[in-house]
């Protein structure tokens, strides 16, 4: 299916404010980016480079006052999202280089202190798919989506013990109990078809039978519809945003339609 995404971001900066945004979808094998747009008023100079994690970055400075970005695409992606509960866990010492840092714990995913809740989650489950699909199940059952819960610095066990969060907090629980069972895991942003509200969205992959494999834990059953924008450990490394100066977002404006 082909999408078409936009994001209207309306900025206002005390001074000039330099900033990384990752608002470029990138192609690859999940999706192929058809056509896009990328505006910035008023237009700065601007350029753009390639994280650790493979996301595009763009970097610019802007003036003090209004600004706006307007970023569109056409992408095609996957009606549905795979699954393949015969997928099985892939040995520590037979993962790829580049999955290694995905197994790690990390600032909002604390999973070397949540080993023994996931294994009373999965217990019974055979390791691989079965045991990823179940802890995305548990966070479903177990967390309420709630608004105005979780805070900017809100980690997977807080979310635990506050029994509520939002999409990122539901991504970051998954990808820490995957973990602390040695599962490679990693959170995505991007958007969602039909997703309601409308807004950016976060959901997890977990690596398995030498793939990823998406998980989301807001959702009742795997849906596809969804336009990958960065990838990362947790939520520090996909913000849309990360200013080095004074800024205020007073308006975002998320669309995604079907074409």
């Amino acid at each position: 299916m082909r999408l078409r995404t936009r994001n209207r971001i309306e900025i206002q900066c005390e001074g000039a404010c330099p900033l990384v945004a990752l608002l470029r979808p990138r192609s690859g094998a999940q999706q192929w980016v058809v056509a896009e747009r990328y505006g910035i008023e008023p237009w700065v100079p601007a350029t753009e480079y390639v994280d650790a994690f493979g996301n595009l970055c763009q970097r610019f400075t802007l003036p003090a006052g209004e600004s706006v970005l307007d970023v569109q695409h056409e992408v095609e992606v996957a009606s549905q999202i795979e699954v393949d509960r015969r997928a099985l866990q892939v040995p520590p010492a037979q993962l790829p280089d580049e999955t290694l840092q995905y197994m790690l714990q990390s600032r909002y995913c604390p999973s070397d202190k949540m080993c023994e809740r996931a294994e009373e989650i999965v217990q019974g489950c055979t390791p691989g798919y079965p045991q990823a699909e179940r802890i995305a199940e548990w966070v479903r059952e177990n967390i309420e989506y709630s608004y105005g819960v979780s805070e900017a610095s809100t980690c997977a066990l807080d979310t635990l013990d506050q029994g509520a969060g939002v999409c990122r907090d539901f991504a970051h629980v998954g990808i820490a109990l995957s973990r602390s069972l040695m599962m490679p895991a990693r959170i995505v942003v991007g958007y969602l078809h039909e997703l309601d509200p409308m807004d950016m969205h976060a959901w997890y992959e977990v690596y398995l039978g030498g793939r990823w494999y998406a998980f989301d834990a807001t959702q009742p059953e795997p849906r596809g519809g969804r336009v990958v924008v960065a990838y990362g450990r947790d939520a520090a490394d996909v913000a849309f945003l990360s200013n080095y100066g004074p800024l205020e977002i007073t308006d975002m404006e998320v669309s995604v339609t079907e074409v």
